[in-house]
């Protein structure tokens, strides 16, 4: 699991987020339930996996952002839109350092990356934190 891939280790990222950005611009029929991931069998049909299930939560994540900042007094809202600038700065970094694995796994690493990290915030969010 070495070689072109391990050089390319922000390239893994890039291929995940330009996924994520299909994705986004795609109508959800209903959200796909959450699967484990590590059940498929290539490391393109895992990588593929964890993109959709990351932009289902990137979607829940802007959602709840939205009606948070809808909902918040002016103050609270200038704070809020700060931390999430941060986050998002965070989430990006913090999945590039995966991406830069050498070999494929690095493509796996990345979308866990931003799979886990999209959930925890969507959720912190939803619950209004």
């Amino acid at each position: 699991m070495s070689g072109r891939a391990g050089r390319d280790g922000g390239a893994g990222l890039l291929i995940v987020v330009m996924c994520m950005a299909s994705l986004w611009t795609q109508p959800l029929q209903a959200e796909p339930k959450e699967e484990n991931c590590e059940d498929r069998k290539s490391t393109a049909d895992i990588v593929e996996c964890l993109a959709i299930q990351a932009a289902v939560w990137e979607r829940r994540l802007s959602a709840a952002y939205q009606k948070l900042m809808d909902d918040l007094p002016a103050r609270r809202r200038d704070r809020l839109r700060s931390a999430q600038r941060l986050w998002l700065q965070f989430r990006d970094a913090n999945c590039a350092y995966f991406a830069s694995r050498d070999g494929t796994i690095a493509r796996v690493d990345a979308g866990q990356c931003l799979l886990r990290l999209n959930a925890a915030r969507a959720i912190e969010l939803e619950e209004g934190n």
